[in-house]
Formats: structure tokens, C-alpha cells, sequence
């Protein structure tokens, strides 16, 4: 039976190539010819508009259910209908559809995935983003609402070490709420936003944007931390990473906040936002920007001295993009520079050699749509084409908008993955009325500006699309970037439609046929990082292990560089914060080792066992279980206990960092939402937030360092207090806890 399916689909292939039309993608490990896609001996084709089928098979051994094709099951009748002479782009569009309609469940709300039930922030926030937004206006809005706190503030609720603030990307809700405005002109909608986005970037304002600009914490959406981080970084120091996609999607949440501010509150109040966003933004440019590479670097990273992972991410590249962070110059130079490997472009590049796929080593489609509408705002030709392939692709040989795949051959054996899945079926409609048809969502309107690369050329119609009171027809003919004729029922009309259009209306945009001038795509091989180096001192020499297949080391001292060399031991006499990278023999570089220092450091041990004390909310827990800490005690610390207050004296004036030892058993490493957060004063000034996050279900005996705080003292004796304020609320908001043995301060 299998043999004579196999031959049919054989016969059926040659028979669609037959009738093809000119190639349209091939990067050597596929090719979308015509209504196929063709992998290796594997195909996928549409033999109507309704209809998926391929012969792909994933790898032996695979557990997650495998479609060989797909069908129509639901009414689509009543969203756009697409018609377009590529049947397989038919068909993909139409399946995204038909999958989005699988995801509206009973009570209104949109289902993550196939797999995944529930609504996630980040995931439905994205999928809101690109295109729920406008097809399934009230299920995105009651998904929105699941996703507010008690308090009034945007739920993180995934993350590392106990969610907010170790991840921070929750104001990816915020861009989403504003699209929702932006699509229905709802005011009772923003009303009912305003002061949700105002506490929730108040409160993130004081625990998780830095004086500087930059925004602390995990990289947006890429938050499974041995993913994307070296191996040695605590969950604390992810906090105190900044990271290049959340950091612009605080500043994309102020420029709201600060119009939202404008029309509801206080201008003054909306200048100061939209200067913590301009803010942001100077500190992206100046900080992450790799001019030597194109683009922008991922995050920063280290502990005292933060130092730039030169990694490229897709997903900030894109958002730099479209969020205007990036200059002109700079928004082409990201599209010809960013790495995209033969199946697209990936969560990051390079990869981590000793990490199985799924951040890492990875494409998720709803990134690569991001990617193809970054490279079609570049007008990018080659690059969105690829863009939009890296999309199609696995949605025809999966027969489903699956959510991620291995780099290295396009298959799914990735650690999790779901079919049906909200954010990549998002991305999948959004290449299609985003860029090809060029709808754009403002305020006051509907603004078109398609761009059709020369490869796509076609007449295509968009019907029944739904915009506010009015019900519009939408024609493109041609390709280009640039509009020849835009009609409005048979009159020329600028490319805008005012929001207060109604009825039936019939657009027709002919493309100008405009050639675009040629521009670059980085096509490379997939790449695997050199592994990271270990470190440690004995004496004045710092040694590290050998790395297999170097080039040399790079030695740092306080973030700079200090030395290259081919051996494993630096000596010094030097203090300071000491890291090695290792650079394989065509310039890759590993992750940096973790910090060792060899600097003065004062260890104040907290009061001893007379003086210490337990809370009524372990009171369970007996203190004999506990081991591991330094000295006769240790304090615990809840929301309900009062300000702990300790003294230490310093040796000379200077900068020196304070930081904590503590253990907080209250969950896991990777998810949960009872990270402990304080803020700690020294001589009765604020000297910023400490976090706790989570070292592992009931694993008390494990005890970590906060992340350090750095601060300027004269010698002399010096009062430390560690409280619970309003904004070190978390989101579990009940247990908010933890077990502190130390401060310990070091000289800078």
C-alpha cells in the first residue's frame, strides 16, 4: 500500500513540476518550484486549494504525532480569502487558517498549540502581533485579559528561576494590546489598557531597566536558559543580562505608554516615557551594535563587567528593524549580514555545540516571518524570498504550522514541539497580508505597501477582509515595491483608507514592476561555537582546560581584553574579574568562561543562630535540614518580615559591588513565578534590586549569589538594609521568600 502511495505521489509531482512555474527558491537543501516543495527525496505538493500532501518522514524514533497531509476541516468562509495562481501558497494560507480556527476554544480564548493548551503572554502577544489581531479581534482581546494580575500589572508567566524579573519580555502584551486599538479604534479598550502598561512599566522601570537605557533580563521568548546561555550562568546573572529583543520591546511599550499618557494623564509624564524609550534606544545602538559584523550583538552578559555575546538573534535583528531602532544604513546592512543558514535563518547564530535542538540549533517560523517582513522593509528581494520560503517550507512537508525544527536538516526532532501552533500559523497568514499585500494598522487608518519580489509576480486577491465597518476586496497585480495605481472603487486614491470607511469596497493596487536593486544575503553553513572554557586560580595563575579544535584563547581582565594566547595558563598579579574565550581558527568564538576574581572581597556573615530566625511560612521545614550555609545561621525572609539591616566596613574609597548568598527552594530552575526580589539601600540610599530566583523544588541545602549591585563607598563603616517594597512584588504575589547566609562586597 505504502509502495503504490509512494509511486502515486511520484506520478502526481511530476505532473505538478510539469505545469510549474519558473523555480522560486532553492538554497541547495530545498527548492519551492511551482505548487512544490522539494527536499531531498521527499516532496510536498497541493493539488487544490485545499489540500496538502507529502511524503515526508522525520527521523526514526521521533514522539510527537507526524501529519502527511492536511485537509480542509473547518468553515474559513468567513475570513479573507485568498486567491493566487501558486495552489501550494493556497493551500498554506488557507491550512493556517483552518488551524487558527482550531485554536478559538470554548471560552474564547486561543490555544498556544496543538500540544500546549492555555494562553501564554509572549506566545499569544506575538501571535496577536502578526496577524490574530485583526482575524480573531475578541478571542485576542479575552486573551489579553487572562493575562493581567490580581494587582493590575502584565503577567510574566514562564521564564527562568521564577519567571519576572529573570525574564522581563511581559510588555511584549502591551504592543500586542495597542495593536488590538489600532485594528477595532476601540477607546473603552484603551482606557481599560492604560493603567495596566503605566503599573506594569512603572514597576520595570525600578527592577529591570538599567540607568543607562538597556533592559535586564532573559532574551525575549528564548527562555529556556541552557538554551541560549553558557552552562555557568545562574538564573540571577541572566537577570542581570541584557538582552537586545526585550530591551526594544520596552522601548516600543513606552512610545505607547507615552501616547496612552498624552491622552489620558499628563504630557509631561508622556515626555518623560517616550525619553526612557529614546533612551533605550541610544543604549541598543550604543552598546550591541557590531558594526565589524552587521548587526546587532544578542546581549550582554558576565557579572561585574558586563561584555557582549556577539551572536546574532534573529528575532531583535527583525524587531530593530521594524521598530525603527536601527538607521536606514544600518536596517539594510542587518539584511545582508545576518547569518541564514540553507533551511533559514536561525533563533541564533552560531550554535552551541553541546545543546540538543530547540532554542538552539533551531528555526521557528514565526521568527522567520518576522525575518521576511524585516528583509521586505530593507526591500531585501533575496532575502525575504528566502525568508518566505524558510516558512513555507516546513508548513508544506508537515502538513501543519508545526513550531520549530533542527538547523541542520529541517526535520522536528527538536527537545518540544506541537503541531497547530498559534504563533507560527500567525506568521504564516502574516507574510501574506503584511508583505505581499502590504496591510499596515495605524491609528486613523489602513495603510498599503506591498512588496512582491520578482519570483512572485502575480495577480492576487485578498476578499472579505474585514477592517473596522467596512468589508474590502483587495487586488495586487504585479511585483515591486513601489505602487503605480492604487483605486479605491474605481478611483485613483492614495494608499491609505481612512478608519471611518464602511460598506463594500474594492481596492486595486497595480505594482510598478520596479527592478530592486541587488542586494546581499549572508547564506552560510550551519555553525557550531567552540565549548566554553573552564576557569579557575590557584595562586596568581588563572588556568583553563584545553578546548578542542582552537585557534587561540582570548584572556580578559574586567571585560577587556588582556591577551591572546595558545596556552591554558595567564599569570597575574592583578585584581580583577578574569574570563577566557576561545576562538576556533576561522573566528568563532565560544561563550565566555565564567568570571573568577581575585579581587579583595569582604564576606559579612549574618547573624548567628541566636539571633537568626525562621518564618511562620517554612515553619514546616526543620532548620536541621538545612545545610550548606556559612557560620552558625542564617535569615529567612517573606514579604511579612521586617527590613533586615547589616553592617560592613570597607578598607579605601572606590566601587564595589555588593551581592547576596541565599537559597530559595520554592521551584524550579525553569519556570514557576516565586523568584525572590528585594531592594537593598546602603546608608539610607537606594542602590537598586536583588533577585532570588528559584535553585529547584524544595532544595533548600543549594545556596547561589544573587546578582551583584555596584556601588560607590567611602573607607569606613557602611549600614545595609534589604526590604520588601510594592515593586518586589512577583508574580505569584503570596510567596515572595527566601533564605540570605551572606553579603558579600568586593572591590572593584
Amino acid at each position: 500500500m505504502t509502495k503504490i502511495f509512494t509511486l502515486c505521489m511520484v506520478a502526481l509531482a511530476s505532473a505538478m513540476e510539469a505545469h510549474a512555474s519558473s523555480e522560486i527558491v532553492n538554497t541547495g537543501a530545498y527548492r519551492w518550484s511551482g505548487d512544490t516543495v522539494y527536499q531531498a527525496d521527499f516532496f510536498a505538493t497541493a493539488p487544490n486549494q485545499f489540500e496538502i500532501i507529502s511524503t515526508y518522514s522525520a527521523q526514526p524514533g521521533y514522539g510527537f504525532p507526524i501529519e502527511k497531509t492536511w485537509k480542509l476541516k473547518n468553515d474559513i468562509s468567513s475570513y479573507p480569502q485568498l486567491s493566487t495562481p501558486n495552489t501550494l501558497h493556497n493551500a498554506i494560507y488557507n491550512m493556517g487558517l483552518d488551524e487558527m480556527v482550531n485554536a478559538v476554544e470554548p471560552d474564547t480564548t486561543l490555544r498556544t498549540g496543538r500540544e500546549w493548551a492555555g494562553v501564554w503572554t509572549r506566545d499569544v502577544s506575538y501571535s496577536i502581533l502578526l496577524s490574530m489581531a485583526y482575524l480573531q479581534p475578541e478571542a485576542s482581546k479575552i486573551s489579553l485579559m487572562k493575562k493581567v494580575t490580581p494587582t493590575g500589572v502584565i503577567v510574566q508567566d514562564t521564564g527562568s528561576g521564577g519567571a519576572w524579573p529573570v525574564s522581563s519580555d511581559r510588555e511584549i502584551w502591551t504592543l500586542a494590546a495597542y495593536e488590538l486599538y489600532k485594528v477595532t479604534g476601540d477607546k473603552e479598550w484603551l482606557k481599560y489598557i492604560y493603567p495596566i502598561v503605566k503599573k506594569s512599566l512603572d514597576d520595570d522601570n525600578l527592577t529591570v531597566q538599567t540607568e543607562s537605557g538597556l533592559v535586564k533580563g532573559e532574551t525575549s521568548f528564548i527562555d529556556w536558559r541552557e538554551q541560549s546561555y553558557p552552562k555557568w550562568m545562574q538564573t540571577a546573572d541572566i537577570y542581570n543580562s541584557e538582552a537586545l529583543g526585550t530591551s526594544i520591546v520596552h522601548a516600543q511599550a513606552l512610545r505607547i505608554l507615552a501616547e496612552l499618557e498624552a491622552e489620558f494623564g499628563s504630557k509631561k509624564e508622556a515626555r518623560a516615557y517616550e525619553e526612557r524609550a529614546d533612551r533605550i534606544v541610544k543604549d541598543i545602538n550604543d552598546k550591541l551594535w557590531l558594526d565589524d559584523k552587521g548587526y546587532y550583538a544578542m546581549y550582554t552578559y558576565g557579572r561585574d563587567n558586563l561584555i557582549v555575546n556577539p551572536r546574532a538573534e534573529t528575532l531583535g535583528e527583525s524587531l530593530a528593524i521594524l521598530y525603527d531602532v536601527a538607521s536606514p544604513e544600518k536596517i539594510a546592512k542587518i539584511t545582508e549580514s545576518n547569518p541564514v543558514t540553507p533551511f533559514g535563518a536561525a533563533i541564533f547564530f552560531p550554535q552551541i555545540a553541546d545543546m540538543p535542538p530547540y532554542h538552539n540549533n533551531s528555526l521557528w517560523p514565526w521568527v522567520g516571518a518576522y525575518w521576511a517582513m524585516a528583509n521586505a522593509k530593507a526591500k531585501n528581494e533575496a532575502g525575504t524570498l528566502e525568508a518566505i520560503g524558510a516558512v513555507f517550507r516546513p508548513a508544506a512537508l508537515f502538513a501543519t504550522n508545526k513550531e520549530n525544527f533542527v538547523l541542520d536538516n529541517g526535520d522536528i526532532a527538536t527537545e518540544l514541539n506541537s503541531s497547530n501552533m498559534l504563533w507560527c500559523l500567525a506568521g504564516n497568514l502574516a507574510i501574506t497580508h503584511k508583505i505581499l499585500f502590504g496591510i499596515h494598522f495605524e491609528k486613523d487608518g489602513l495603510a498599503f505597501a506591498p512588496f512582491v519580489p520578482k519570483a512572485l509576480a502575480a495577480t492576487r486577491t485578498l476578499d472579505n477582509f474585514k477592517y473596522r465597518n467596512a468589508t474590502l476586496d483587495i487586488t495586487v497585480k504585479g511585483f515591486g515595491s513601489e505602487i503605480k495605481s492604487f483605486t479605491l472603487n474605481g478611483k485613483e486614491h492614495k494608499p491609505f483608507i481612512p478608519a471611518d470607511i464602511k460598506g463594500n469596497n474594492k481596492i486595486v493596487i497595480t505594482m510598478a514592476d520596479n527592478e530592486q536593486a541587488p542586494m546581499a544575503v549572508n547564506r552560510t553553513p550551519n555553525v557550531k561555537a567552540p565549548l566554553t572554557p573552564i576557569t579557575w586560580f590557584e595562586d596568581d595563575i588563572l588556568h583553563w582546560n584545553p578546548i578542542e579544535y582552537i585557534g587561540f584563547y582570548r584572556v580578559l581582565r574586567n571585560g577587556v581584553p588582556v591577551a591572546d594566547t595558545n596556552e591554558t595558563t595567564f599569570t597575574t598579579t592583578l585584581p580583577g574579574e578574569y574570563q577566557v574565550i576561545g576562538i576556533s581558527a576561522d573566528g568563532v568564538q565560544s561563550f565566555a568562561s565564567e568570571p573568577r576574581s581575585n579581587r579583595l572581597k569582604i564576606i559579612t556573615q549574618i547573624p548567628d543562630e541566636s539571633t537568626s530566625f525562621l518564618s511562620p511560612e517554612i515553619s514546616y521545614m526543620p532548620k536541621k535540614e538545612i545545610k550548606g550555609y556559612n557560620g552558625n545561621g542564617f535569615v529567612e525572609i517573606d514579604r511579612s518580615t521586617q527590613p533586615l539591616n547589616v553592617d560592613f566596613d570597607v578598607p579605601s574609597d572606590g566601587k564595589y559591588s555588593i551581592k547576596i548568598r541565599y537559597a530559595n527552594g520554592n521551584g524550579p530552575v525553569n519556570t514557576e513565578n516565586k523568584c525572590a526580589i528585594r531592594t537593598i539601600s546602603v546608608d539610607g540610599n537606594r542602590a537598586g534590586i536583588v533577585v532570588m530566583p528559584h535553585r529547584g523544588v524544595g532544595n533548600w541545602s543549594d545556596w547561589g549569589n544573587s546578582n551583584s549591585l555596584l556601588v560607590p563607598l567611602k573607607a569606613g563603616r557602611h549600614s545595609l538594609t534589604i526590604d520588601f517594597r510594592p515593586e518586589n512584588n512577583n508574580m505569584n504575589i503570596n510567596t515572595n521568600h527566601a533564605l540570605i547566609d551572606q553579603i558579600i562586597v568586593e572591590q572593584l
